[in-house]
């Protein structure tokens, strides 16, 4: 089992910057890779980034690429996500994701939260 929680969420001024982490805690199976997703309003939830806790390889989604940095701390399992020069379409509430495995995939969604950037 793993329980995800998330923080660092907020209201920010476009241009501005937060910092979100999440951090596994209750882990009984530690997970290999955890990435941050985010679900706008009306709007399908949506891969923003995501790092390996194995070798530190990470991916960004196009529109966040060269603003957010996704980092990780291997000791207390925890992922942050920099995000600089936010926009306005940047407003959604951030979830994070943890995945495992055990003879099969596992998959855990931390409660989310809101990120809302005021232009």
């Amino acid at each position: 089992q793993v329980q995800l929680v998330e923080s660092g969420g907020g209201l920010v001024q476009a241009g501005g910057s937060l910092r979100l982490s999440c951090t596994a805690s209750g882990v009984t199976v530690r997970p290999y890779t955890m990435s941050w997703y985010r679900q706008a309003p009306g709007k399908e939830r949506e891969l923003v980034a995501g790092i390996s806790l194995l070798t530190g390889n990470t991916n960004y989604d196009d529109s966040v690429k060269g603003r957010f940095t996704i980092s990780r701390d291997i000791a207390n399992i925890t992922v942050y996500l920099q995000m600089n020069s936010l926009k306005s379409e940047d407003t959604a509430v951030y979830y994070c994701k943890a995945r495992a495995r055990v003879f099969k995939e596992l998959e855990y969604w931390g409660q989310g939260t809101q990120v809302t950037v005021s232009s």
